[in-house]
C-alpha cells in the first residue's frame, strides 16, 4: 500500500514539475515575441529615418551614446546593434509569410539567419528547420556551414513505394546525404571504423539525423531460427513511432545491399516491434551511390527502405550554387521548347 502512494505522489511532484516547466517556456516565449517587435519596430524606426535623409550613421552612434549614457541597464543597443535592427527589418518588412516565423526564434538565430542567407527561400529553410529542430546557435550555424539547404535543392531523397505510403512526409524527415566531418575519419576506412566513430559522435550524429531519433544500440543482435545477426545501428522515431535500422557500407550502394537490410528489417518487426508501434524503417547509409541505380532498386521494393550517402568534409557552398544553377538553367531550358 505505501509502495503505491509513494508512486502516485511522486507521479503528482512531477506533474507540478510539468506545470511548473510548461509555465516558463510559455513565459520565455512571450518575452521573446515581445523583445523581437522591439527590434522589428526599432529597425523600422531607423529605416524611415534614413531613407527620408533624416539620419546617417553619425546620428544612429549618437542615439547608441545617447541610450548608454542615459539608461545604462539597457544593453544590446551598440550602433552595430541598431544597424542589425535596421536590416532585420528591411529583410522582412515584405514578406508575409516570415515575418510570423521570426517572431518564434531567438535574437541570435534571427541573426544568423538574415546575415548568412541570400534568399527568401533560403530564410525560410532555415527558419522552419530552426524551428522544427529547435536548434541551438551552435547548430544552426554546423546546418548553414554544412550547406543543407543547397544540398536538400540539390538531392532528392529517393524512397521505395513503401516508406513512400509509411511515411508521406519522408523527404522532410530523411536526408539523401549526411556530412559526418566531426568524425575525423580517414579517406581509408572500414565499416567497423565508421560504426566506432558514428557511436562515439552519437549527439552530433543525431543532431545531423534530426533530433527525433533516439539511439537505442549498435550491433543490435536479432536472432533468427539459430543464427544471430548484428545490425549496425539501431533508433527510434519519436514522431514516426517505428524503429530506424541503419546499415553501413564503405563502398558503393550495390542492389544486393537492400536483401540484406530487408531481412533486417522483418527481423526487427517479427520478434522486436511493439503491437503499437508502426513497421520498422531501413536506411543504407553508403560512400557513395549511382541514384539511377538507387531508383531501380528500389521501384519494386516491397520494403520500407531508404538509400543515402554520407561525406566525411564539408561540401564546397559554391560548387553547390553552380550545380543547383546549372540544373535550374536546364530546367528553364526544357520548359522552352
Amino acid at each position: 500500500m505505501n509502495t503505491e502512494i509513494e508512486i502516485q505522489k511522486n507521479n503528482d511532484f512531477a506533474n507540478v514539475v510539468l506545470m511548473i516547466k510548461q509555465a516558463q517556456i510559455k513565459a520565455y516565449s512571450s518575452v521573446n515575441r515581445e523583445l523581437i517587435d522591439l527590434y522589428y519596430n526599432l529597425g523600422k524606426y531607423i529605416s524611415i529615418k534614413v531613407e527620408n535623409s533624416l539620419w546617417g550613421k553619425g546620428v544612429v552612434k549618437e542615439l547608441a551614446n545617447y541610450i548608454q549614457s542615459n539608461s545604462p541597464e539597457l544593453t544590446g543597443f551598440s550602433d552595430k546593434n541598431l544597424w542589425r535592427m535596421k536590416q532585420f527589418y528591411e529583410t522582412y518588412k515584405d514578406d508575409e509569410k516570415l515575418s510570423p516565423l521570426v517572431r518564434e526564434l531567438s535574437w541570435t538565430n534571427n541573426l544568423i539567419i538574415f546575415s548568412r542567407t541570400k534568399s527568401s527561400e533560403e530564410r525560410a529553410f532555415y527558419l522552419e528547420k530552426t524551428l522544427q529542430e529547435k536548434y541551438t546557435k551552435r547548430e544552426l550555424e554546423r546546418q548553414i556551414d554544412s550547406n543543407l539547404y543547397e544540398s536538400s535543392k540539390e538531392n532528392a531523397l529517393i524512397v521505395s513505394p513503401v516508406v513512400q505510403n509509411l511515411v508521406p512526409n519522408a523527404k522532410e524527415i530523411f536526408r539523401d546525404n549526411y556530412t559526418l566531418e566531426f568524425l575525423g575519419l580517414p579517406a581509408a576506412h572500414d565499416e567497423k571504423d565508421l560504426r566506432k566513430a558514428l557511436v562515439s559522435h552519437m549527439k552530433q550524429f543525431v543532431l545531423e539525423l534530426g533530433k527525433d531519433f533516439i539511439f537505442i544500440d549498435e550491433e543490435y543482435r536479432v536472432q533468427v531460427g539459430n543464427s544471430d545477426f548484428f545490425i549496425d545501428l539501431l533508433f527510434y522515431h519519436r514522431e514516426l513511432q517505428c524503429l530506424v535500422a541503419f546499415e553501413l557500407k564503405t563502398g558503393k550502394f550495390e542492389p544486393e545491399h537492400l536483401g540484406q537490410l530487408n531481412f533486417y528489417l522483418e527481423a526487427l518487426d517479427r520478434d522486436v516491434k511493439k503491437e503499437k508501434e508502426n513497421p520498422s524503417i531501413g536506411i543504407l547509409l553508403c560512400r557513395d551511390k549511382d541514384d539511377d541505380v538507387v531508383e531501380y532498386a528500389l521501384s519494386r521494393s516491397l520494403s520500407p527502405a531508404m538509400v543515402a550517402e554520407y561525406k566525411l568534409h564539408l561540401p564546397d557552398k559554391n560548387l553547390l550554387q553552380s550545380k543547383i544553377k546549372g540544373l535550374l538553367d536546364t530546367i528553364e531550358t526544357g520548359d522552352e521548347q
